[in-house]
């Protein structure tokens, strides 16, 4: 596990609808990776922390998102915002009182406050394994957490 922390840039904020960042990023991570166990529920935080973070090293912009927010909600990046999704509707209803989602949003908090290690070295994208997009051929990943790898090389 990488001792990198995920701190070194400051992250822009923003606000969609009625939900904060902290918010968004952990229902991504419920939506994403609840049934994955604490590793792999870090290990999404990181890798929308490290596309937040490559954006505001390129300026402030770039295709996937700016903020965490747009990052997590940006069409067709994390399966479980689109609206033909089933994880949608679960990750739109959970309330604070899952025990799943209450350890969700503490790792968001802790990614959002640059606390959280970066177990993925330093990835942007993952898919699960035995699923193989046509974005991750050729590549090799820098990560295998639970049932996802993950990867730092794909622009």
């Amino acid at each position: 596990m990488s001792t990198l922390k995920l701190n070194f840039i400051p992250i822009p904020k923003s606000k969609t609808g009625d939900m904060d960042d902290t918010e968004i990023l952990a229902r991504t991570i419920y939506g994403e990776a609840r049934g994955e166990g604490i590793p792999g529920m870090e290990a999404v935080a990181a890798v929308i922390i490290n596309r937040t973070l490559r954006a505001k090293r390129r300026g402030g912009t770039y295709w996937w998102g700016n903020t965490v927010g747009d990052v997590c909600t940006r069409r067709w990046q994390f399966s479980c915002w689109n609206t033909n999704d089933p994880n949608r509707n679960k990750l739109l209803s959970v309330t604070t009182q899952n025990r799943k989602y209450k350890t969700c949003t503490r790792i968001a908090r802790r990614a959002i406050a640059g606390t959280l290690d970066d177990p993925t070295n330093g990835a942007t994208h993952y898919h699960a394994a035995g699923i193989f997009p046509v974005w991750a051929r050729g590549r090799m990943f820098s990560a295998e957490i639970g049932r996802h790898q993950f990867y730092n090389n794909v622009e």
